[in-house]
């Protein structure tokens, strides 16, 4: 064989060589660059479920959290109904005991005021003689209403003591009201004039005949007809027609001064 021939033969299969070499060299890498792209897809999927599992375990820890402050919430407030629960509890016990003290009390209480009425009615039959009919009719008041049972025992007692207190302010106030005089079998329409309890007075509507009330001989008397203007002044007073003044009453002696003179 040539020479020359022989030196083309072995190009070609260098050539022919190098292209086998070269060709599986290319499909190696293709390869290799197939199974990191793989482990790349592989590794962001496992970072997302990853990042997945982080974000449930914070929103979990973020609800954890609110609980706790909503249990430590609900602590402060079952413990503040706790303190009132004992609060009324306590004064439940109060009450119930108050209610069994009641029959007690009421025992006590009823027969104390049957006898301020009966107080009250022996001083009105006893006084000096003004308002009797109206003061008469608040005493029958008073005994009709002790045997009501829809009447409580408190409402009673504020009555009494109402009436108590009616009979305390008579005896410092003056006051002028028109009523029937019944004297020796004879009534008639005067004008009256109260000054406490020291002095009861009367004058007829014709300003004629004036009296006085004696305690110590318990009946009208006639009244000198010098105690006519102050009588009247008295009346004016008493009505609010004029303004307050000094005026003067007869007053009858203490029954100790007049035993002493004697």
């Amino acid at each position: 064989m040539p020479m020359q021939l022989r030196t083309r033969n072995l190009l070609a299969a260098a050539m022919l060589s190098a292209g086998v070499v070269m060709g599986a060299s290319a499909a190696t890498v293709d390869g290799a660059l197939d199974q990191g792209v793989n482990r790349a897809n592989k590794a962001q999927q496992s970072q997302q479920k990853i990042d997945s599992v982080d974000n449930s375990i914070r929103a979990q820890e973020r609800e954890y959290r609110g609980l706790v402050k909503e249990i430590d919430g609900l602590n402060v407030y079952v413990a503040q109904l706790n303190k009132q629960l004992k609060a009324q509890q306590d004064e439940l016990a109060s009450i119930e005991a108050s209610i069994k003290n009641v029959t007690l009390v009421e025992r006590q209480i009823t027969p104390l005021m049957l006898r301020m009425i009966d107080a009250i009615d022996q001083f009105v039959a006893a006084d000096v003689p003004f308002l009797a009919e109206e003061r008469s009719k608040r005493v029958a008041n008073l005994k009709n209403m002790m045997g009501r049972s829809d009447v409580t025992v408190a409402e009673k007692y504020r009555k009494v003591t109402e009436a108590y207190q009616a009979e305390v302010d008579y005896g410092r106030t003056i006051e002028s009201y028109r009523g029937t005089l019944d004297n020796n079998g004879q009534s008639r329409e005067v004008d009256f004039l109260r000054v406490g309890r020291i002095s009861l007075m009367y004058q007829s509507l014709d300003g004629q005949e004036l009296g006085v009330w004696n305690t110590a001989a318990n009946q009208w008397e006639p009244l000198d007809a010098s105690f006519k203007s102050k009588l009247m002044a008295g009346i004016r007073i008493a009505r609010e027609q004029a303004a307050p003044d000094l005026i003067k009453v007869p007053v009858a002696a203490p029954v100790s001064a007049q035993q002493e003179t004697k």
